[in-house]
């Protein structure tokens, strides 16, 4: 049920992480992928790791000015975007009366502004075709608290907003806007950090009904059904792929 033949996605950050495991899902299910990040290096591993179908464009989200001439570059020389994956992100941890304003800025600037700036853009080509699927990677932090993550945190539950607002809006015209909260997933950082930290571990896990972290393709495969035809009917969500992190106790 779940087939992307056809289908062109853009995925911000698909250099590594979450947005890599969404892109190799997405190709194994016949898509063809744009991913964008700051590092060619990572980029071009990236590519050679996932084939002839994957495509990449050097390109800083928060540089808004040229998000046209991404967009239009994508369009005229691979296709027609049928798929958006705002993935990219930026995380500043520390406590909050010692964040500044620049710091939450840059934060908000990436997380949200930006992202709502790409929509905007992608948008304007899929009004026309009257289809497309926008999908905002939010966060845990969008359901419950979370110390020392204030801008995060913000950003990340501002998206439900957007993806309800957007919803209501152009839903009628065939375009589909939902999100995806990961849980705890698997990276060599997470991980690093989960071992110099038991407790925060245990305590990680405890509250995992699954029992266990989650990789990339878990988001990977969420992404791919709520961007194929299989979820033609969903829309306006915001959907926690964390093995039950969000109710466990």
């Amino acid at each position: 049920m779940v087939d992307l033949k056809g289908d062109i996605a853009l995925i911000t950050g698909g250099g590594s992480g979450i947005g890599l495991g969404i892109a190799q899902e997405m190709i194994q299910l016949g898509a063809r992928v744009v991913i964008t990040g700051r590092s060619a290096d990572k980029l071009e591993k990236a590519q050679k790791a996932l084939g002839k179908n994957c495509f990449f464009y050097v390109h800083d989200v928060t540089d808004k000015a040229h998000h046209h001439e991404l967009v239009e570059d994508i369009e005229n020389h691979i296709g027609p975007v049928s798929i958006l994956v705002n993935n990219a992100g930026r995380q500043i941890k520390k406590p909050s009366v010692d964040i500044s304003d620049a710091e939450f800025d840059e934060v908000i600037d990436t997380n949200l502004s930006a992202v709502f700036a790409l929509t905007r853009e992608v948008l304007k080509y899929m009004l026309p075709r009257r289809k497309g699927a926008v999908i905002f990677i939010s966060s845990m932090t969008a359901f419950y608290g979370l110390p020392q993550v204030a801008a995060y945190s913000a950003s990340k539950s501002a998206l439900f907003g957007l993806v309800r607002t957007l919803t209501v809006e152009y839903a009628h015209t065939g375009i589909r806007f939902n999100a995806i909260a990961p849980g705890f997933i698997e990276s060599k950082m997470m991980l690093a950090a989960m071992e110099k930290d038991p407790l925060r571990k245990e305590k990680v896990l405890s509250r995992t009904p699954v029992g266990r972290f989650g990789i990339p393709s878990d988001i990977g495969k969420a992404a791919a059904f709520l961007a194929s035809d299989a979820a033609a009917f969903i829309t306006g969500i915001c959907l926690p792929v964390d093995g039950g992190n969000a109710i466990g106790f």
